[in-house]
């Protein structure tokens, strides 16, 4: 079936966004040592700086699970084992996961039936696994390796604002 999608955003206009997205974040978080604030702050600013999202947060390492944090999107899946889904994937691999069609994907774990594709990058601190990025799409194939690449620099810029010892 065709499917004919305008989109209002260029090219260059994603280039752009996604260059300044980290260091918006860093600027965001400057001199504040808060980690659920920085957490919150981090959701928030990529939930309203991606086009085409239905959800971004965080899952954080309890144990052998992922607990739900900071997030902006609809309420969320709570508990997420490790190595069951995207998420808990992504976190047992220590990598990033991007996912085009979630429903195809083995084990997926349905938080939002509107969601139809997935990206998940692993939070490693010093080596040590503290949780996940988590941004969901309601379309399918909307993650490639230019939000791989954001996101993962995303994260790295975050990373050290964070106190994950306080959580």
């Amino acid at each position: 079936m065709f499917e004919f999608k305008v989109s209002l955003e260029t090219e260059a206009d994603r280039e752009e966004r996604y260059k300044a997205l980290p260091a918006a974040l860093a600027s965001l978080l400057e001199g504040e040592t808060d980690a659920l604030a920085n957490l919150s702050n981090a959701a928030a600013l990529l939930f309203m700086s991606l086009n085409r999202i239905n959800w971004a947060g965080f899952y954080l390492l309890r144990g052998d699970t992922l607990l739900l944090g900071p997030f902006q999107g609809k309420p969320a899946c709570v508990r997420i084992p490790m190595g069951k889904g995207v998420c808990g994937t992504a976190a047992a691999r220590r990598e990033t996961l991007v996912v085009p069609d979630v429903h195809a994907f083995p084990d997926h774990i349905a938080c939002d039936d509107a969601s139809r594709s997935e990206i998940v990058v692993p939070i490693l601190d010093g080596g040590v696994l503290r949780g996940v990025l988590d941004v969901d799409a309601p379309e399918k194939n909307r993650f490639g390796e230019d939000e791989r690449r954001m996101l993962e620099e995303f994260v790295s810029t975050l990373t050290p604002k964070v106190s994950w010892k306080t959580l």
